[in-house]
């Protein structure tokens, strides 16, 4: 997520330059009281209905996929070892990609969209262990496919949609396109849930709740917490979605995904959570956990990651029941 610099210093609660002229009674200095920060609990793997989770997704904001990359991002994925890396704002062209990432041998599946109007703008991509049945990207409207803000995998039993959405920008200049986007990007996932159901995962640009951010009371007139924002994903959830990350901690505080560079505001916990794992409800009986990775650096954003228990593939039951009357299946 991007902002001019008067939504960064507005972000950052209380950090206002209080130097000024000594008072005649001086007053032994406050300490500044220790900022609260969040502490990622063990994850859960199993679901609610007693599954195992059976598959790791991650979605990451990288800001700058070459520059990510530099900065040893690679490094932490290899040890999360998700199934499905999906990472947006990779500001980086196809044909500009670095040789570490398009050669990683652990996602023989990658696919990548970036803007087509901008070099060096917006951008998603996924990277896969398995192989998706079927890969799009857009959502199926020029306006806003132009921008390469979103790709679709469908596997046997789930969509997975990563997208980054269009931030509203400052002085909310693009706030009513974000409206606009809302409006199609929602009917768009509503007619996938249709056919099966789906996860979403990325940069969704806006704070839902006054618990997702620091400074509720400073950014009601600031790109991602303005009410018309958060009204468009109020309506996402009432077309039949589910926040995992509240779903599981309704009352967590201070549990955020991105930070802005200025006023060491990561340091300070001063934060937004903008970055979702959105389901279909149908898949929330097979919800394990819902993670911020909030100790994983190279961003201006953090990691998260999403464990679930998927239905197995119709085919892939099918073998294992043949399997178990010791018949070999032919397909």
């Amino acid at each position: 997520m991007k902002r001019g610099k008067k939504a960064e210093e507005a972000a950052a609660e209380g950090e206002n330059d209080t130097a000024s002229a000594p008072s005649k009674k001086a007053k032994a200095a406050k300490e500044p009281e220790a900022p609260i920060l969040y502490d990622d609990p063990p994850d859960k793997m199993t679901s609610k209905d007693g599954r195992n989770a059976n598959m790791k997704i991650t979605s990451w904001n990288v800001d700058g996929l070459r520059a990510w990359v530099k900065k040893k991002g690679l490094d932490w994925v290899r040890e999360e070892d998700p199934d499905i890396l999906c990472l947006q704002e990779t500001k980086c062209a196809e044909k500009a990609l670095p040789a570490e990432i398009t050669s990683m041998p652990e996602y023989p599946h990658k696919y990548w969209a970036a803007s087509g109007d901008k070099e060096g703008y917006s951008g998603v991509a996924m990277l896969c262990k398995t192989e998706p049945i079927k890969v799009t990207y857009g959502i199926g409207k020029e306006e806003h496919d132009k921008e390469g803000r979103v790709i679709t995998a469908e596997f046997p039993s789930f969509y997975l949609v990563t997208a980054y959405v269009p931030n509203a920008s400052r002085g909310l200049v693009r706030l009513d396109y974000r409206k606009t986007w809302d409006v199609d990007f929602r009917a768009y996932l509503s007619e996938l849930d249709m056919q099966k159901p789906l996860v979403l995962c990325g940069d969704l640009n806006v704070a839902h709740q006054e618990i997702d951010l620091k400074n509720p009371k400073g950014n009601k007139k600031n790109a991602g917490f303005t009410p018309e924002e958060r009204e468009g994903f109020s309506q996402l959830l009432a077309a039949g979605f589910v926040d995992s990350f509240r779903e599981l901690y309704p009352k967590q505080t201070n549990a955020y995904t991105f930070w802005t560079y200025m006023m060491n505001a990561r340091s300070k916990n001063v934060g937004w959570r903008l970055d979702y794992f959105v389901l279909s409800s149908s898949l929330l009986p097979g919800l394990c956990d819902s993670k911020i990775r909030n100790k994983a650096m190279g961003s201006d954003h953090c990691p998260i990651t999403l464990h679930i228990a998927v239905r197995l593939a119709l085919r892939k039951l099918l073998s294992h029941s043949l399997q178990a009357y010791g018949r070999t299946p032919v397909w």
